[in-house]
């Protein structure tokens, strides 16, 4: 489908078309992007609501600031769709998030315009503090560098560690905190509350106006001088901010808050702020979803709806003629309330992510036991280790893209204490269409070589129920880890009664001959595929779920390398030190002779697409399993088909 963008949009394919443009005629650019907006992602699918909001920001942005050169630092990514249709791919943006395609978060290697690449929340003040300092070291005065931080990404620590050094770096910073009161969910925390608290104030707006109109008016003369009226305001402006305004007590004049829709307002502010220099925050307001009816209402919904009928907001589903097994997600959603209402020490926790993690069932049904504790990853993991050492069994959330954001605290607060939190690892392997920030590709590898920890991955929905009734036992003393893909499950039939698997025991699937193969988790599935099309060819290779990476089932192992000579490992996640690298480890150690034949995620960075799309690709899905299987048989083929 060939979506055509209005009259004004269709003139626009770099910053300096739109600066062209009356201060008047921005409005209606600014209608016809949003629109755009709605027809290509209603088709083409991708974030949604957090591009609508932050419209007329983008439009005023690109109009005030000398783009490329000034650097726009877009926080989290989901807010940049109007960015890069202003920048130059407009034309290519029905291929946003598609495979080969625009990535659907700012690339560096995508355009000059997307100055730092994102895709985790809350780094845009330190890299725009960074590009900062490196201007004015290499005394390019000139150059303005702007962070656009919003969606609950000011919650996140980094963020308050970027304001904090900005404080005090004499570098020419402005931070714009986009604020619509929503992450993915609803945003939530004290900084929220705080926000609120100075958005609606009335008391502290009408004082602070007050004091500014009246210091106007300050009297001149001899004995009250210019300079002596300045150092009053300046005393007495520092006062009011910094007695009732956290941003001023960092050092960063704050201004605002400010209505995020009105382009000639935003306009006007951004072009005195631009004169200003220093650190400095702009607070605008803005709805998520603005202009899309249903997306203001609902916005968590309508955060990545897929694909959609605009104009009745009927959100397409695929029909299935069988029924479709839940989500592993949802599974778990499920399970740990049943497990909760019989172990009364189970808590769940995790960091902005209730809905995609399905932790909101449980939120909802006991919200004393259950937390959203906002785009913290390092505390959620530091919180369930405090929790832990009161005797709390707490199943910690995360997914494992951003289980890398918490990295020492797992290491330094869980693993050397030896406490026994749940990691339950949503988003494991290649995620698809939000690609290589996003990948769930490394929790293997970096999860196996921390002591203390056990690593575990369930093949299926039964799998991860029998998994987490296994980690909350009070004979599980460790730290338990727990990884599984988003959607994918297997079993409509899930919902079987739950029972302990030793850890570190594996199980075989199916006995066979000539070769073995190797899987953990949903990879599994994979394999079983191929063995049933192999099975048509005359090949019956052995298949073993292992289920455990940490500690590895050492007894199966022996009894692997006793029996075949040829083994092939299957995996989602990296390559470099994962699965097969464990198995390969065992070999070495126990001194066995073996043709070994690891599949999985390469060693390179893996781009956007679809999961089936990235899975062929890396070739571990089940027709790259039978090509390995063939490739490693050829010679026992070659023998079958034309005789010895």
């Amino acid at each position: 489908m060939n979506i055509k963008p209005g009259p004004l949009l269709s003139q626009i394919n770099a910053p300096e078309d739109l600066k062209l443009l009356t201060k008047e005629q921005l409005h209606q650019l600014s209608d016809e992007l949003r629109q755009y907006i709605i027809d290509v992602v209603s088709v083409h699918g991708g974030h949604f609501g957090a591009s609508l909001g932050v419209v007329e920001l983008t439009v005023a942005l690109h109009y005030v600031f000398n783009t490329p050169y000034d650097h726009l630092v877009w926080d989290v990514g989901h807010q940049a769709y109007g960015h890069k249709i202003l920048t130059g791919r407009r034309d290519n943006f029905e291929t946003n998030r598609k495979y080969n395609g625009i990535s659907g978060f700012p690339k560096r290697t995508e355009s000059e315009y997307d100055t730092f690449g994102v895709g985790h929340s809350s780094t845009s003040i330190s890299a725009a503090l960074g590009m900062a300092i490196a201007a004015k070291y290499k005394g390019e005065l000139d150059r303005k560098s702007v962070a656009i931080i919003g969606d609950g990404a000011m919650t996140a620590g980094i963020a308050f560690e970027g304001m904090n050094h900005a404080g005090v770096a004499d570098a020419d910073l402005l931070i714009v905190l986009n604020d619509n009161c929503m992450s993915i969910d609803p945003n939530v925390g004290a900084l929220k509350e705080y926000l609120t608290d100075i958005t609606t104030s009335h008391t502290y707006n009408k004082l602070k106006d007050e004091i500014w109109n009246a210091l106007g008016k300050l009297p001149v003369g001899k004995r009250f001088t210019r300079d002596m009226a300045s150092k009053l305001e300046h005393s007495i402006k520092g006062f009011v901010n910094k007695s009732s305004n956290l941003f001023e007590s960092l050092n960063l004049r704050y201004f605002g808050p400010i209505d995020g829709h009105n382009i000639t307002k935003l306009v006007d502010t951004l072009q005195d702020l631009k004169k200003i220099p220093g650190a400095k925050l702009l607070h605008i307001l803005t709805v998520k979803g603005k202009g899309y009816e249903l997306a203001e209402k609902d916005q968590t919904r309508w955060h990545a709806p897929g694909l959609f009928d605009k104009i009745t907001g009927e959100i397409y589903k695929k029909k299935f003629e069988t029924p479709q097994p839940p989500k592993y997600q949802d599974v778990f959603g499920h399970t740990i309330i049943e497990l909760a209402e019989k172990n009364d020490k189970i808590f769940g926790i995790t960091p902005a992510m209730p809905s995609g993690s399905s932790l909101k069932f449980m939120m909802d049904k006991m919200p004393d036991r259950a937390f959203d504790v906002g785009i913290c990853e390092q505390h959620a993991v530091t919180l369930s280790a405090g929790m832990a050492t009161q005797g709390l069994r707490v199943f910690c959330n995360i997914y494992s893209t951003f289980m890398q954001r918490a990295y020492d605290q797992v290491v330094h607060d869980v693993a050397i204490q030896n406490l026994p939190v749940v990691f339950c690892l949503d988003r494991a392997g290649l995620v698809g269409e939000d690609g290589p920030t996003h990948h769930g590709a490394y929790d293997i590898a970096y999860m196996r070589c921390i002591p203390n920890m056990i690593v575990s991955a369930p093949m299926n929905e039964s799998e991860l129920r029998n998994l987490m009734y296994t980690a909350q036992l009070e004979s599980t003393k460790h730290p338990f880890v727990i990884r599984y893909p988003r959607g994918e499950g297997v079993l409509p039939e899930w919902k079987t009664p739950m029972q302990e698997i030793p850890i570190g025991r594996g199980r075989k699937i199916k006995d066979g001959k000539e070769l073995a193969i190797l899987t953990i988790g949903h990879p599994g599935n994979f394999a079983a595929s191929a063995i049933r099309e192999l099975k048509t060819q005359g090949l019956s290779p052995a298949h073993y779920d292992m289920r455990f990476v940490k500690p590895i089932d050492e007894e199966m192992l022996h009894e692997v390398f006793q029996k075949f000579s040829r083994i092939i490992t299957v995996e989602d996640g990296t390559v470099v030190g994962g699965f097969g690298s464990a198995v390969l480890e065992f070999m070495y150690q126990h001194n066995y002779q073996a043709e070994v034949r690891i599949l999985g995620i390469p060693d390179t960075i893996v781009e956007h697409g679809s999961p089936k799309q990235l899975q062929a690709e890396c070739h571990y899905d089940a027709s790259a399993i039978e090509d390995a299987v063939r490739e490693m048989l050829k010679d026992k083929i070659a023998v079958s088909k034309f005789g010895s």
